[in-house]
């Protein structure tokens, strides 16, 4: 059963869920930023963000009396928010990659060029 949150708990409950948002936008972005522009620093900022999520996130976990199964699904959460902007990023590689010469369909074999708008 879960216990309600605590007053004195209630100000480390509303800041560390808001550092969980902040932080996880800022690795979110700083992982893309510095994929996309070829920037390794900015993915290890990227990095360095996501540490004070972790922090943030068992912070507001022990905040608010999440124990037993909630910790390994808060576990389980970070995670997958470590990994998910990786599998994006292949993901957005390898559905926006130029097929090499001779792959695919041999109709898609003429070179049309792209609309501008």
């Amino acid at each position: 059963m879960l216990q309600p949150v605590e007053l004195h708990d209630f100000f480390i409950t509303f800041f560390s869920a808001a550092m969980v948002i902040l932080f996880g936008a800022l690795y979110a972005m700083l992982f893309a930023w510095g994929r996309l522009h070829g920037r390794p620093k900015l993915v290890w900022w990227g990095y360095a963000a996501y540490a004070v999520l972790v922090v943030s996130v068992l912070t507001l976990a022990d905040a608010t009396h999440l124990t037993g199964f909630w910790t390994w699904l808060v576990v389980a959460m970070l995670v997958g928010y470590l990994v998910a902007p990786h599998a994006i990023w292949h993901l957005c590689e390898g559905t926006h990659a130029e097929p090499a010469q001779g792959e695919g369909d041999p109709r898609s074999a003429k070179a049309v060029p792209p609309r501008r708008a």
